[in-house]
């Protein structure tokens, strides 16, 4: 299975979004951080906007920000309505195809597909921004640490 770069692109935005917050993020900074193209970035970040990932502030001060809780984003549930066609093989999609009803072929990589996208199913934006991959997938992209911040260690009073 080979997810769409418009799909890895989508998945990278929302990393990034997510450990940029609660900052705004832009598509211009997002751009920046992964080497990738401005105006197809921008073409994901709408869509992700319609499907209600992210929210959009237009003007100054605008940019991105998670519409939800990185618990709440599933992984599968991106790749499905991010990816534009899941049909692995051509019958998959309707295709003409002579062998088509007896194909164990086809009933195999159907198998496969929902074994592919249940393992994602079991993923939240949270798991991928979590633990120590979340700190150093910040420091990569020049971000500041995710981690919340802790107050400074008191020392104990000292005895007069």
């Amino acid at each position: 299975m080979r997810l769409t770069r418009y799909t890895d692109y989508a998945l990278r935005t929302l990393i990034y979004v997510g450990l940029h917050e609660p900052r705004q993020s832009s598509i211009a900074e997002i751009a920046r951080a992964y080497g990738i193209s401005e105006s197809h970035l921008t073409k994901v970040v709408h869509q992700l906007g319609r499907l209600g990932f992210i929210r959009t502030t237009r003007g100054r001060g605008g940019g991105l920000q998670l519409a939800k809780l990185p618990a709440e984003i599933v992984v599968g549930t991106v790749v499905r309505q991010t990816e534009e066609d899941l049909a692995l093989v051509e019958c998959f999609a309707g295709g003409a195809c002579v062998i088509t009803a007896p194909c164990r072929l086809r009933r195999a990589l159907g198998e496969a597909l929902a074994a592919f996208l249940a393992v994602l199913d079991r993923y939240t934006l949270a798991d991928l921004l979590g633990g120590n991959d979340g700190i150093e997938i910040a420091a990569l992209l020049g971000l500041p640490s995710p981690m919340k911040e802790v107050a400074p260690h008191l020392s104990p009073p000292t005895k007069i």
